[in-house]
């Protein structure tokens, strides 16, 4: 079976009404580790009692944390949710926190070397020494995939395409994929001619573009799979493109068809986003009766 590697942030999501634990990098491994994978998050919590909750529930989710840092100086990450009447999320992040200041180390290396697939994203890069760790991490990765994730104000074109260029599969939201189109002077319209745009400018052969309830485009190796979504009473859209995301990789790297992996992965987010949090449990049950199968 495939292990998998998730490199970024790890925080406490503050809602108007109460406190969980997220940050997308651990929203992917806690899905992917609910198909019974060996996921292991490299991150940094502070010396605090946020961060030592936050271990204590990375261990108790059976996720590998030897490779969850602690951070003596800079505190647990803590981002302030606001959802506005749709469900969908806007975020403040604090800085300087601990996955800020991710440490480069042999074991880091290591498992990142014996990994079949290492997940990262742009947010872990407004430091320069997470930024410096991944990147040092991505010269020995196997199937590198680079979760977009924009986070204003924290990235910039040129941080965007040298890790696209790395990269061997992409994720976007539609908003993401339009505005770096337009940022490389694409003058295309479509979804799906920015996504041929992209992969061919930075020889990206999988990538995916979620469109909230409308589904998502799953572009890989020249063909382009689609769905239009399922519908869903949306509680809020934090975590569901994680969610997403692990889901398909579930699928596609043990060889499915891309259609079904693609409608899979589409019905687990939409299920996630009819829930409260990111991480909420989902049975298969749930996921074939949202896809119409008995």
């Amino acid at each position: 079976m495939n292990s998998f590697t998730c490199f970024g942030e790890v925080l406490w999501d503050v809602f108007p009404d109460q406190e969980k634990i997220g940050g997308a990098p651990l929203n992917v491994a806690l899905r992917l580790h609910s198909y019974q994978y060996d996921v292991a998050i490299i991150s940094s919590v502070g010396n605090d009692t946020l961060g030592k909750q936050l271990k204590d529930f990375v261990l108790k989710n059976e996720l590998t944390s030897n490779y969850l840092q602690t951070d003596r100086s800079l505190s647990t990450g803590r981002v302030i949710v606001t959802l506005n009447d749709n469900g969908s999320a806007s975020y403040e992040i604090s800085q300087p926190v601990a996955w800020d200041n991710i440490q480069l180390d042999i074991a880091n290396i290591d498992r990142v070397k014996k990994s079949d697939v290492f997940i990262f994203g742009s947010l872990a890069c407004r430091n320069s020494v997470s930024k410096q760790t991944l990147l040092v991490l991505l010269n020995h990765a196997n199937l590198k995939v680079f979760d977009v994730n924009l986070r204003p104000p924290f990235f910039n074109l040129e941080l965007l395409k040298g890790l696209m260029n790395k990269a061997d599969f992409v994720k976007f939201n539609d908003d993401e994929l339009e505005y770096i189109s337009k940022k490389l002077n694409s003058n295309l319209s479509s979804i799906q001619d920015n996504m041929e745009f992209v992969s061919n400018t930075f020889n990206v052969k999988h990538i995916c573009v979620t469109r909230g309830s409308q589904g998502a485009l799953f572009l890989s190796d020249g063909k382009l799979y689609s769905n239009e979504g399922y519908k869903i009473n949306v509680k809020d859209t934090v975590g569901a493109g994680d969610s997403f995301l692990a889901s398909l990789l579930h699928k596609i790297t043990n060889g499915a068809n891309k259609q079904e992996a693609l409608n899979f992965a589409c019905a687990v987010g939409a299920l996630v986003a009819g829930s409260e949090g990111a991480n909420p449990k989902i049975e298969e049950s749930d996921i074939n009766n949202l896809m119409g199968r008995k």
